[in-house]
């Protein structure tokens, strides 16, 4: 079978499905979404997911969208409620039910017993005439004229319908909450952005005997041999009090080689370059990088905010194994 009609074939399901999202836009009834909004930022407990088969898939995406942007959210499978699990839907949770037909037993089933608990119903479905539309509080409509399957049977408009409503839901919360990066941050610790939020300079600074740090008036001799040591790629030059004075980088000690011809002659007072770029130990560690990209330098002396006293140093290695680049 020639490639261009599976290309063919891809664009007319891609074509399908926009043309889908395109309706669901247009005829949206924002009265209803407005109030499934309100409803889902009054409620005093969590919102519940519940879907079966294909929808079940979409459900647990959606209820991970909604924790994920701030509003407490988990799926339950509809079966197993009807069997125990019910028990984990209280009075003060909202219920999202998801069901393109609005006619899965397993959902219908237990529609009574949610309602008897006194939890509201926000219903996402194909059909604003079926059972689970008439016994929901609210319903977010989804209908689609056709499936982007070629035997019109295998959820596949419906259920991109269905979700692109549960995202419309999950970052309206979030914006009505005022759902910050920082928050997004604390719910997602181990990833890549939320590192990037919450990794700040002090996190990943040399400091202590790590830190390559001498008097003003070191020979040059004994600052080579820490600079080599201490592998920072500069040495940092500070009074008894740990006030900073100087910086000293391999930078300077190529343009040392090139200028003296015996360097035992001279101190780090000689060579030293005053005023040197710093950085507060509280500041994220990507400001950090950017701080060094802009001013062309590989290194950062770190400060205290409230003393002003060296406290470590960064360099943008550090921050490069950090993966925070």
């Amino acid at each position: 079978m020639s490639t261009d009609i599976h290309a063919e074939r891809a664009h007319k399901v891609l074509k399908i499905e926009s043309e889908v999202l395109l309706s669901l836009e247009n005829e949206l009834d924002d009265a209803a979404f407005s109030l499934a909004i309100e409803t889902l930022l009054s409620m005093k407990g969590r919102a519940v997911v519940i879907g079966m088969g294909k929808s079940g898939h979409i459900a647990k995406k959606i209820a991970a969208s909604l924790a994920s942007l701030g509003t407490p959210s988990f799926f339950v499978h509809p079966g197993e409620a009807a069997h125990g699990d019910l028990g984990m839907i209280q009075p003060e949770d909202v219920v999202l039910a998801l069901s393109h037909s609005g006619e899965s037993s397993e959902i219908t089933t237990i529609l009574n017993a949610i309602k008897h608990k006194g939890s509201k119903i926000i219903a996402i479905t194909g059909d604003t005439q079926s059972t689970l539309a008439k016994k929901a509080d609210i319903v977010l409509h989804t209908k689609v004229a056709y499936e982007a399957c070629p035997l019109n049977l295998a959820p596949t408009t419906s259920t991109t319908a269905a979700l692109a409503m549960g995202d419309a839901l999950a970052v309206v919360l979030s914006q009505a909450k005022g759902f910050t990066k920082d928050d997004f941050a604390y719910s997602h610790p181990a990833g890549k952005l939320g590192k990037r939020l919450l990794t700040t300079v002090s996190d990943i600074m040399r400091s202590g005997d790590g830190l390559p740090v001498l008097p003003v008036n070191t020979p040059m001799r004994q600052a080579i041999l820490c600079m080599s040591k201490k592998e920072m790629g500069m040495v940092l030059i500070a009074d008894e009090n740990q006030h900073l004075l100087g910086i000293f980088t391999d930078g300077d000690l190529r343009r040392v080689f090139e200028k003296y011809e015996d360097v035992k002659k001279i101190s780090l007072s000689d060579v030293m370059t005053t005023n040197p770029k710093t950085i507060f130990s509280d500041v994220l560690a990507t400001d950090a990088l950017s701080a060094m990209i802009s001013n062309g330098i590989s290194s950062l002396a770190v400060l205290d905010k409230d003393t002003g006293c060296l406290v470590g140093a960064i360099t943008m290695n550090d921050i490069q194994q950090e993966g925070l680049t």
